[in-house]
């Protein structure tokens, strides 16, 4: 087994019994059955906040982090984990998450000020792994050049800026309320293999 680890897990969908907070719920079963520690962050229903204010863009005079958020640092800041689940809406995440990300994971959490011509990368050595969903079938994401701009200005861009590892992204298409409950099933499934994959053994390496 793996050193147990934290994992925050952070889920942006505004229905309770979404097939996103469904992933989300066994990701943290898989991974606490592994040892490990969760931090389950429920973007909707704790009533985050995320319009980034006036204040918290960085200048050159400074810039204070909200209550909200230096509470929200505070909360994942030994997280070794972050995994993201969210549905796909216009091909990107939703507001609700972005936003997440723009205030939490800024200057301070995220990336320091510059030093040697870049920015500092404050979470060296964390890992990101995502689960995302969308109506629309997984390879129609991938010919209309969807898949790939979200890979590279989400999962890479984030994770550059920050210094953490992506580790994966599992996108499940054709997650609609007409879908059958097997095929919902295999997608809970292939969470488990996910977690049992990277967290479940140790490295060869």
């Amino acid at each position: 087994m793996l050193k147990p680890q934290t994992h925050a897990i952070i889920v942006a969908h505004p229905n309770p019994e979404s097939f996103n907070l469904s992933v989300a719920r066994h990701y943290q079963a898989s991974v606490e059955a592994l040892g490990h520690r969760t931090i389950l962050r429920d973007l909707y229903s704790e009533g985050f906040d995320p319009r980034l204010q006036d204040e918290e863009i960085p200048r050159p005079a400074g810039f204070t982090a909200r209550t909200d958020i230096a509470a929200e640092r505070q909360l994942i800041a030994g997280a070794d984990v972050f995994c993201f689940v969210y549905p796909l809406w216009f091909n990107t995440p939703p507001a609700m998450l972005l936003g997440y990300i723009q205030r939490v994971f800024g200057m301070g959490f995220g990336y320091g000020p510059i030093r040697s011509g870049a920015n500092a990368r404050l979470l060296l050595g964390r890992s990101l792994i995502s689960f995302s969903s969308s109506g629309a079938p997984t390879e129609w994401l991938r010919t209309e050049g969807g898949w790939s701009a979200l890979r590279n200005l989400f999962d890479d861009h984030v994770a550059e800026v920050c210094g953490m590892t992506v580790l994966d992204h599992r996108h499940y298409g054709r997650v609609l309320n007409s879908t059958p409950a097997a095929r919902i099933e295999a997608h809970f499934n292939d969470v488990k293999a996910t977690v049992t994959r990277y967290f479940g053994k140790k490295s060869s390496a």
